[in-house]
């Protein structure tokens, strides 16, 4: 997919740990456009002086730690959703980072796919993008027009693009005709063509397996 069609969200990851915070950085790059600190004080700086979209800070880190952190850029009535990792996992421990300003606190050890849907699932409630619906791999929020892919971040869909989308997802298990899709999405006077044209945007937009070509029938939800 060319990187233009895609734009990466930004993460701001606050981890001390020489081994835990590149493994941590490596995993998000996959979703995310990570930016890593490796310091309280510094990261503290970098989130004040610049823009992100979401935020993952270690509870334990070296000059300022992770609930400071917190209460700083929050008294500063920043909204940016935040993360905190911690080894301390007391109800007391929770309760405090929660308290202080945090959207979510995940003990360590813990496994990346829950760091990632945590993720998923703070920033879903911030930007109120809406219901969810999924789309293989893939995560549809047919009310904001938006998608996103599992490795390459959010995409932006047309109108007519999203209510090819939102007529396939809303039922995985159906074929449509082409005459149906023309019937629900586009006007009487289009043509069947103008269905194989807005599947061809929306594959190539997103993943050439979104949409299925059942032979003879017309189109189903794929599985990307």
């Amino acid at each position: 997919m060319p990187a233009e069609r895609v734009a990466r969200t930004r993460l701001l990851l606050i981890e001390d740990d020489p081994m835990l915070g590149p493994l941590v950085q490596q995993v998000l790059t996959e979703a995310y456009d990570v930016t890593l600190v490796a310091d309280g004080a510094e990261g503290l700086n970098v989130a004040l002086a610049d823009e992100f979209e979401v935020m993952v800070i270690d509870r334990g880190l070296p000059s300022i730690d992770g609930l400071a952190i917190v209460d700083a850029l929050r008294r500063k009535l920043m909204t940016t959703p935040i993360l905190l990792l911690t080894a301390l996992g007391t109800t007391q421990d929770k309760v405090a980072g929660l308290d202080t300003g945090a959207n979510d606190y995940l003990v360590k050890p813990f496994e990346f796919d829950e760091l990632l849907a945590r993720l998923r699932s703070i920033r879903r409630v911030f930007t109120g993008e809406g219901r969810t619906l999924l789309v293989g791999g893939w995560e549809y929020y047919p009310d904001s027009r938006t998608i996103y892919s599992p490795y390459e971040g959010r995409v932006l869909l047309t109108a007519k693009e999203n209510e090819l989308l939102k007529l396939l997802a809303e039922a995985p298990q159906r074929t449509f005709s082409r005459q149906q899709i023309l019937r629900t999405v586009f006007s009487p006077a289009d043509t069947a063509g103008t269905v194989d044209t807005y599947v061809h945007y929306l594959r190539r937009k997103t993943d050439p397996d979104i949409v299925l070509t059942v032979r003879g029938k017309g189109y189903r939800l794929g599985q990307p």
